[in-house]
């Protein structure tokens, strides 16, 4: 998918976000509500667009996270909307997604049900290709993106995972400390209904256990004889990496692990004006966005 899509609408309130403009937008239901900006491409026309929510990391807001990763560049590069949710201090004191607590586990409970519902409100309001839509984040956002893609397998076609942890892998906050440093201590449930799944992990990262990437793989890979191959790498930025592939045969299902060679905790290849983020690459939203485009939802 190349080239831009159209014009944006003149009519909803703007303001700046990361280096373009971004709809200001809220959506709320019975549990709560969470306000979210909207990046469309500048020549959106009405076409089907692909849309990419992204979830931020601890500490870090919605504007924060679009400058880091450029998401919103490559939305107006390529042609698709990104919709950037943003965690408010009332709902964790850090700024983090809820992912270590039962009730914000599971399909229509708690913030994953907020977080579906602001991609069906922009799946309502702009002509979004229902099948590519997918979901990512960063630490605390890349544990929710994986608690998304187990919760609506049917609403998500493919799910990014950064320093995140997999789904389901702690109860509590210290349980979630306690994940974050060394896995989690059961094996995490496999998913019912895998979503290809791209995981990026830096192997010195301090904050959340590279281990925890692995688990977040092993949790979407479905039953069944895989295909793996093993290519290693080194960024334009120099920094290496190892990246396995997954694919099942004849299957619509793959993965993709990129194991960053002297990683930490931290966005590989987001912009340094963005906290947590690694500027030696690889590119990750560039390698997201290459992987989600070849995984639209088979019929």
């Amino acid at each position: 998918m190349t080239g831009y899509l159209g014009i944006v609408p003149s009519t909803p309130p703007e303001r700046s976000i990361g280096w373009s403009n971004a709809l200001s937008r809220r959506y709320g239901n019975i549990v709560g509500s969470r306000a979210y900006d909207l990046v469309v491409p500048s020549r959106y026309d009405g076409g089907a667009l692909p849309l990419v929510v992204m979830l931020h990391g601890c500490s870090q807001t919605a504007r924060d996270f679009a400058i880091g990763t450029g998401m919103d560049q490559l939305a107006e590069e390529l042609g698709f909307l990104v919709a950037y949710p943003d965690q408010p201090r009332s709902a964790n004191l850090g700024k983090s997604w809820n992912w270590f607590r039962y009730g914000d586990q599971g399909r229509d409970m708690g913030e994953p049900s907020i977080l579906a519902g602001i991609t069906r409100q922009v799946m309502n309001e702009f002509h979004v290709d229902p099948a590519r839509v997918y979901v990512a984040g960063l630490s605390s956002g890349g544990a929710a993106a994986a608690v998304m893609a187990q919760a609506y397998p049917d609403l998500y076609a493919a799910v990014g995972i950064h320093s995140g942890l997999a789904s389901g892998g702690a109860g509590s906050m210290a349980a979630a400390f306690a994940t974050m440093r060394h896995g989690a201590s059961l094996t995490p449930i496999r998913a019912t209904h895998p979503v290809p799944t791209i995981v990026f992990h830096g192997d010195r990262d301090a904050t959340v256990s590279s281990v925890n990437g692995d688990q977040a793989v092993a949790q979407a890979q479905p039953d069944g004889v895989m295909i793996t191959a093993t290519l290693k790498g080194r960024s334009e930025g120099g920094r290496d990496y190892t990246r396995t592939l997954m694919t099942e045969p004849g299957g619509a299902w793959a993965s993709e692990q990129w194991v960053l060679h002297g990683g930490g905790h931290a966005w590989a290849g987001g912009h340094p004006a963005g906290s947590h983020t690694d500027p030696m690459g690889p590119d990750a939203s560039r390698e997201m966005l290459r992987f989600f485009m070849a995984h639209p939802k088979s019929a």
